[in-house]
């Protein structure tokens, strides 16, 4: 048993050990049991020694009858085991039999397939040699004839090729890119097609080159259209890109072609200005920085420059402008509805369009924004501070249609192109009103005061400094541009583009215009330095050399009327006239002086109409103008003859100035009031003399000196003309040219008014309140000038001391009614006749306007009417008869007044009137008397207490009356 493995162990047993085991009696149950008693790893997989296994299970001690039982129980259980497995093999012997006999079956029917295999192979060796060889050698000589022929139409079409190539530089020359492309491609299809010839394959990367230089070439052509569009150009240009199936790479190359242009066209228009005016073949500034390069551009150049500058880019826009036009067209005309079969190429073209769309719209603003830039550059690279006005102007003026362009370009506010020349603005005007203050400071110190003859319709429209006020209503728009929009205003107003999209350039008709217009300018303008301009405005000032007869038509251009030789006391008596007009037209009155600031604030609006940032600097040096004209007609003819004190305000009148102190007589009239300035002029002028007059010029003991910079924005206080005299009485004390003078300040004062609205417009919202104050805290106050320098002409024309002393020598203590006046009524209406006379011969050479005839012949009045108060104040004794002869007096002159002059009602009348009256009240009339009439000096109100009721009443009640007029009195001491 040890030397058998495992399998053989379980041997089949044979026959006769079946039969045997058959025959033996057999319970099912204990031959399950016996099986069931076997150890599990006998029907294990795992092989494993069954005799090892059995003799490692003996015991150390053998014992025999002990082995021999467990040998039995070993027989039994295999004589078990092998019946169950014969019972298993008899069981399955039908089906062995079975599938042995199908087995046999099967090696039947192979053998027969074979035999059928070997027939069939012999009959096929017969058919081949018998047919098949003779028939398929004809189809092979077929198909070789057949491919010979398509390689002869080959070699026809590579020959073709071959030469294409000559065709192609041809067509390069014509710039016809879409066909050298279309028959490229055609080609290089052709070549794929014969590529497994090895001639092909040199042709094909030839082909590939040829297309890259057309390429390179379609860049170039495109290039071209950046300064230059031509529509046929571009057309073949786009279809070749379409070709191509590069749209897109297109737009983009083409964008960069618009950068370069820019860069390259305002380098060389810079380049050339500087190379010419520098005179000499040096290459240094062709290495120069486009920035570094404007700074060598000469005053002389810089607005040629510019000019061709701005016409340089506007052609790049313009460009730019027709290509946008091109792709929206061409869209219309694409966008016509699309095949089903074609929807799949339709998509990508739609992307194209959508793509080129974007990019252009995108491109506007970038464009812009390059050549904004550039301009910046340029504008800043030179200092402007020394232009002359007329160049400054056409600078604003390219640079505001420039911004024009693209607000129409690309809807842009240029914001860049606004702060740059802001800058500049505001630096250049600095200067430039600076050197317009000392210019009319100046003219203010030459000023004779002469009329200037106008004509009687002037009017500042007239004057070129304001056409572009009548040529635009938005202040947005240049005024070259407002001229071209004033020739046709019935026409729909096109846009630049529009204009000029196929000719011409807006900035070359600009410059024609100026050109144009600088003439007229040149031939009326008083504030440049130009000579013939100067020689004008002087020979208006000394018109000494004149004849009469010029002078006579100066009075009136439109009629022709000449002067009057002489009015008389009678005609004007008789006329009833206050307005001593010798012309019938009312011919404003204004001096050179005059029409130079209204020239200056005209240019002043120009510029603040062109560059709105600057808006509030430029009106606030509109409102020094005038600040500075209002300040020295008051210096020059408001101030009077005496000293005043300093460093405060001069004051004219009453208590504050001492102006009575002009004429001895004036003093005793400090009450009236009649030389005082309003409060409200008597504030403009103090702060006209902090803010812009300096002051550290005026006198050696000017004291401490103010900063630098303040004393730099302000302006020394004019001095009078020594050729204008005002202390002689024929003249009425320079009555002409003070009259000349106000009146011209209030005419400045006027056109300030109708110009108010206009200015209104350009300040910015935030700057308003300082125009409204301007308004109507100065150029309102200009009228109210009338008043201080008429009250000096009034003062002396008439002698009140003179008549003081006639007055002091009437008896007025007499006992009967009189029926005559007394001599100084005479002697003061004979005063009032000179005086009208003097009048008369004054508006002979300078027309009195009708309120300043009542000024003067107010202050007169008044002056006088006091002088008699004063007169019967100094009376010492006086009867009820003296009181009547007063009463006389005064009624004869008032009588006679009255035919002199059609002032009504008669000023202070009532205050000679009631002071009359006063010396029949009682004494508790008196009393309240002196109470309401407060206007009545102390002395006025003590000699009626004194003289009219001294005889009547006692001695205490006196004390009173006077004690009340001294209460009376304190608060105003």
């Amino acid at each position: 048993m040890a030397d058998l493995s495992p399998v053989e162990n379980l041997r089949i047993p044979s026959k006769e050990e079946l039969r045997e085991l058959r025959e033996q009696p057999i319970d099912p149950l204990a031959e399950q049991e016996i099986i069931n008693s076997i150890e599990e790893v006998y029907f294990s997989n795992d092989s494993f020694d069954m005799v090892q296994h059995e003799l490692e299970k003996l015991p150390p001690v053998l014992n025999l009858q002990e082995l021999e039982e467990y040998r039995d129980k070993l027989k039994r259980q295999q004589a078990a085991v092998s019946k169950k497995v014969a019972d298993l093999i008899l069981e399955k012997q039908p089906a062995y039999v079975k599938e042995l006999e199908r087995v046999t079956a099967l090696q039947t029917n192979l053998q027969l397939a074979a035999v059928i295999c070997t027939n069939a192979r012999r009959q096929l060796s017969v058919a081949k040699e018998g047919f098949t060889e003779a028939s398929l050698g004809l189809l092979a000589n077929q198909r070789r004839r057949h491919l010979l022929t398509g390689l002869l139409k080959s070699l026809r079409t590579i020959k073709t090729l071959q030469r294409t190539d000559v065709r192609l530089s041809e067509m390069l020359e014509e710039e016809d890119y879409p066909g050298a492309i279309q028959l490229c491609l055609e080609c290089q299809k052709a070549a794929s097609t014969f590529k497994h010839y090895s001639c092909i394959s040199e042709l094909n990367s030839k082909l590939q080159d040829t297309l890259e230089q057309i390429e390179e070439q379609l860049d170039v052509a495109l290039s071209k259209t950046c300064k230059h569009f031509d529509v046929s150009h571009y057309t073949k240009v786009q279809l070749a890109y379409t070709l191509l199936g590069k749209t897109q790479t297109a737009m983009d190359q083409l964008h960069m072609h618009f950068t370069q242009a820019i860069h390259n066209t305002v380098f060389q228009v810079v380049l050339g200005y500087v190379e010419l005016c520098a005179g000499n073949a040096d290459t240094k500034f062709q290495k120069m920085q486009y920035k570094d390069l404007c700074t060598h551009i000469t005053l002389d150049s810089y607005i040629p420059c510019l000019t061709d500058l701005c016409k340089a880019l506007w052609e790049v826009m313009l460009s730019y402008h027709r290509t946008m036009q091109w792709h929206e067209e061409h869209d219309k005309q694409e966008s016509t509805p699309i095949p089903d079969d074609a929807a799949a190429g339709s998509d990508e073209l739609v992307v194209d369009r959508s793509y080129v769309k974007k990019k252009l719209e995108h491109g506007l603003t970038r464009i812009w924004q390059d050549v904004q830039l550039k301009m910046k550059a340029y504008i800043l690279g030179t200092d402007m501070s020394n232009f002359k006005y007329d160049d400054f102007i056409v600078v604003l003026d390219v640079i505001s249609r420039l911004m024009q362009v693209g607000e129409e370009f690309c809807g842009s506010k240029s914001e860049v192109l606004q702060e740059s020349i802001k800058r500049q603005s505001i630096n250049y005007f600095k200067n430039y009103h600076r050197a317009r203050l000392e210019e009319l400071r100046m003219f203010l110190e030459n000023e004779t005061w002469e009329l200037c003859p106008v004509k009687s319709n002037f009017n500042i429209a007239q004057l070129h400094e304001f056409r572009f006020m009548g040529q635009c209503r938005s202040p947005s728009v240049s005024p070259s541009r407002q001229a071209a929009s004033l020739t046709s205003p019935a026409e729909k107003e096109l846009s630049l583009f529009q204009e000029y999209l196929q000719e011409g350039n807006p900035f070359e008709m600009h410059i024609e215009h100026k050109e144009e217009e600088s003439e007229d300018v040149l031939a009326s303008n008083g504030y440049e330095s130009d000579e013939l301009e100067k020689s004008v405005y002087q020979d208006y000032d000394s018109d000494s050399d004149v004849p009469e007869e010029l002078k006579q038509d100066y009075v009136d251009e439109q009629t022709g009327d000449a002067p009057l030789k002489s009015v008389s006391r009678e005609t004007i008596r008789s006329k009833k006239r206050s307005d001593y007009s010798l012309n019938k037209t009312n011919a404003p009155i204004l001096t050179n002086t005059t029409l130079n600031v209204i020239r200056l604030v005209g240019k002043y609006m120009q510029m603040m109409n062109i560059l709105k940032p600057i808006a509030f600097d430029v009106i606030h040096c509109v409102s020094q103008l005038f600040d500075y004209y209002l300040y020295a007609v008051y210096t020059f003819f408001g101030r009077n003859d005496m000293p005043v004190p300093s460093p405060s305000l001069p004051t004219h009148g009453g208590r504050e100035a001492g102006t009575a102190r002009v004429v001895g007589p004036a003093c005793l009239y400090e009450s009236s009031g009649l030389g005082l300035i309003s409060s409200r002029l008597r504030t403009t002028l103090n702060r006209i003399q902090e803010s812009l007059i300096d002051m550290e010029t005026v006198g050696e003991n000017a004291g401490v000196h103010g900063p630098a910079e303040d004393r730099k924005e302000k302006v020394p206080s004019p001095h009078l003309s020594h050729l204008v005299v005002l202390t002689n009485s024929g003249t009425l004390y320079g009555l002409a040219q003070r009259v000349v003078a106000t009146e011209s300040l209030v005419f400045l004062a006027e056109q300030f008014e109708s110009l108010q609205s206009h200015l209104d417009t350009m300040m910015p919202a935030a700057k308003k309140p300082f125009l409204q104050q301007f308004y109507s805290q100065t150029v309102s106050t200009a009228s109210e000038l009338r008043k201080p320098i008429y009250w000096i002409v009034a003062a002396k024309a008439i002698d009140y001391e003179q008549m003081l002393l006639l007055m002091a020598g009437v008896k007025w203590d007499i006992r009967e009614i009189m029926s005559q006046h007394n001599v100084y009524v005479d002697v003061l209406l004979k005063e009032f006749e000179q005086f009208n006379n003097r009048l008369g011969d004054v508006s002979r050479h300078v027309r009195i306007p009708l309120p300043v005839s009542n000024v003067l012949w107010e202050h007169c009045i008044r002056l006088a009417n006091r002088t008699l108060v004063e007169g019967y104040a100094n009376v010492k004794k006086c009867s009820n008869e003296g009181r009547a002869l007063m009463q006389l007096d005064f009624q004869q002159f008032l009588i006679k007044l009255e035919k002199l002059t059609d002032l009504r009602p008669i000023p202070d009348k009532e205050f000679v009137e009631v002071y009359i009256k006063a010396y029949y009240l009682t004494e508790n009339d008196m009393e309240q008397f002196i109470k309401n009439h407060r206007e009545y000096s102390m002395k006025q109100l003590a000699n009626l207490v004194n003289v009219c009721l001294g005889s009547h009443i006692n001695k205490k009640a006196r004390q009173k009356l006077l004690a009340a007029i001294d209460d009376i009195d304190r608060p105003k001491r």
